[in-house]
């Protein structure tokens, strides 16, 4: 493989796999908020957020971390403004302490807030409006957590950047990611240059797993499989990633490592792959390596379906899974292929309806797929073009599916909503 690929492949993974603390939509309003608070000398008196149905979606209904168990937008932006630190960006609320929890709950009895859906048509959209009595300020996020796209003070722009809404709108081409190229990165990178990144990825996942393990949130899933399907590394690789989930969704302000702006596809893609790992005694560069694969193959199932849609990222992030746990068996290029087509044909459909307790549920299963795709291409078994979705040519299937979730599903992405919110999508 080229130097240059491997660069640009280096860079993906650098790009995507960073720290968050909660989910990242709730963070994204805290962050914006926090950076409007930044431009006034005091509290406001009125905040008005605008977002977009995706993002309402994914803020109803999940606990967002430092704020003593709320939910909700009202209660990220409002711990955004009083404590976040806009220069940290997704871990914008990791210096929070217990006087800020209570100045959030007064600004919220003080202030008047008003919450309203954007009508920018952005997919991904968020802007904060702050004013008191002398002073206002805006600020828009559009296409992932922490594109900034203006600031405004006192009506006027003090900054802005042209954007305009596509599938994807990272910095490094993504076109460089296939099943192949991904086989032949995982193989030929010099693994200093991407262990800091893979390293920290295990730290902050398998710590916020342990956590979901062993103490009580959401719906404990990870410690019913556990306790109801015993210690296989089969069922612990779902346990752990669903456990990280649990805790996550429900208020822990312990950080993880996200994939494609999401922290469950984060803990999905890495946390099965890791516990194989330790199941099989592999060397520890062998394990980076294998994370790789799991990560990019995540990010490339999720670069043509976009962050936020009607179709669950950890189905994604499930394949992605089943692929790396495949490279640490010894599969490469056409074992991965037949894996991620497999746990594709099996899991692809699963709907996303916001980020709550149920998503470690859905977590586990997405890993069950993923590693059901992959024993199944152990014994020679597969699923072949013309079954379904499956077309010949494991790029032919993912483009497929990314055409399902990224047009297929648009209607269905609004009746979801619809029931959510209670209000009808334009």
């Amino acid at each position: 493989m080229d130097i240059k690929t491997i660069s640009a492949i280096t860079e993906i993974l650098k790009e995507e796999l960073v720290p968050a603390m909660g989910c990242t939509e709730p963070i994204a309003i805290a962050y914006a908020s926090s950076i409007a608070r930044s431009l006034l000398s005091s509290l406001p008196t009125s905040v008005t957020v605008y977002a977009s149905p995706n993002i309402i979606k994914n803020v109803k209904s999940v606990v967002v971390p430092h704020t003593g168990g709320e939910r909700g937008i009202e209660a990220a932006a409002s711990i955004g403004i009083v404590a976040g630190r806009e220069d940290l960006e997704l871990e914008v609320l990791s210096k929070v302490g217990e006087k800020d929890i209570e100045r959030s709950k007064e600004l919220r009895r003080d202030a008047k807030f008003t919450i309203l859906p954007s009508e920018s048509g952005y997919i991904f959209h968020i802007r904060v409006e702050l004013k008191n009595d002398s002073e206002s300020s805006s600020v828009e996020i559009a296409g992932n957590h922490t594109n900034v796209i203006l600031k405004e003070r006192n009506g006027e722009v003090i900054y802005k950047k042209e954007y305009k809404d596509s599938v994807e709108s990272k910095k490094t081409d993504r076109s460089v990611l296939s099943i192949k190229s991904i086989s032949e990165y995982a193989d030929s990178v010099d693994i200093e240059s991407i262990r800091e990144t893979l390293e920290r990825q295990i730290e902050y996942n398998t710590a916020i797993a342990n956590e979901g393990l062993h103490g009580t949130w959401g719906a404990n899933i990870g410690s019913i499989l556990l306790k109801s399907y015993g210690e296989s590394v089969q069922n612990k690789a779902k346990a752990y990633a669903a456990a990280g989930s649990d805790a996550r969704m429900n208020g822990s302000e312990k950080p993880v490592v996200i994939n494609s702006g999401s922290g469950n596809q984060g803990l999905t893609a890495s946390l099965p792959v890791i516990v194989y790992a330790k199941d099989l005694n592999v060397s520890h560069n062998t394990l980076l390596r294998a994370l790789a694969v799991s990560n990019l193959v995540t990010i490339h199932l999720k670069s043509g379906i976009g962050s936020l849609s009607a179709y669950c990222g950890a189905t994604s992030a499930g394949a992605g899974a089943g692929a790396g746990v495949c490279y640490l068996f010894g599969g490469r290029e056409n074992e991965i292929s037949h894996t991620v087509v497999n746990a594709l044909a099996i899991e692809s459909g699963m709907i996303c309806d916001g980020a709550k307790a149920s998503c470690a549920a859905k977590i586990a299963s997405a890993v069950e797929a993923g590693l059901l795709g992959m024993e199944m291409q152990k014994y020679g078994s597969e699923f072949y073009g013309g079954d379904g979705i499956v077309k010949k040519g494991v790029e032919n299937t993912i483009n497929n599916v990314s055409r399902i979730a990224r047009e297929g599903m648009r209607e269905t992405d609004k009746t979801i909503i619809e029931i959510m919110t209670g209000n009808k999508c334009h």
